[in-house]
């Protein structure tokens, strides 16, 4: 079972990610969430997939894919940490990635088949890293980090998301 990482393992920017992280399995509270993600989104409608709560904010359907984009990334940076590559790993802006995407265009459905296959491999990579993999330090967007770090930010960052989408939208 892939422990907490301890505070000194990754930018404290991503402290209220995994803090969102409850105790137990992780593997487990990352099938809940995508099992929670795919039922809202189930449950929209395509007009309700492009509202927004405010001006200039993301729609859901936007959030959905940018909680898809950086479990990529992160599922990339978890790889690669995790097998010792130490080679700097980039940061990206989320906003750009929202700005040339075509969420917006596509359906609810695609937005959440894509995140599902995601989480599906995001899970198979955890589930089938070797234990002496999960304390392995990399660097990502200038900064030291853990594979296990790693692990909790892709699912704190996805519970961060599906509360607003719950707060803010619904």
């Amino acid at each position: 079972m892939v422990q907490r990482p301890e505070v000194s393992e990754f930018p404290e920017y991503y402290l209220p990610y995994v803090n969102l992280v409850s105790d137990g399995d992780l593997l487990e509270i990352l099938k809940e969430n995508l099992k929670n993600t795919a039922s809202i989104a189930e449950g929209l409608s395509e007009e309700a997939g492009q509202s927004r709560y405010a001006p200039g904010k993301w729609s859901i359907k936007e959030v959905l894919g940018h909680m898809t984009d950086t479990e990529r990334i992160m599922s990339y940076r978890l790889l690669r940490v995790g097998r010792g590559d130490q080679t700097p790993l980039a940061g990206f802006n989320e906003n750009d990635y929202i700005a040339a995407s075509n969420y917006d265009g596509l359906s609810i459905k695609q937005i959440i088949e894509d995140f599902t296959a995601v989480r599906k491999a995001t899970i198979t990579l955890i589930n089938n890293m070797p234990e002496e993999a999960w304390e392995k330090i990399g660097i990502a967007n200038n900064f030291n980090t853990t594979t296990r770090a790693l692990a909790y930010i892709i699912a704190g960052h996805a519970l961060h998301h599906l509360k607003i989408i719950n707060e803010r939208y619904l």
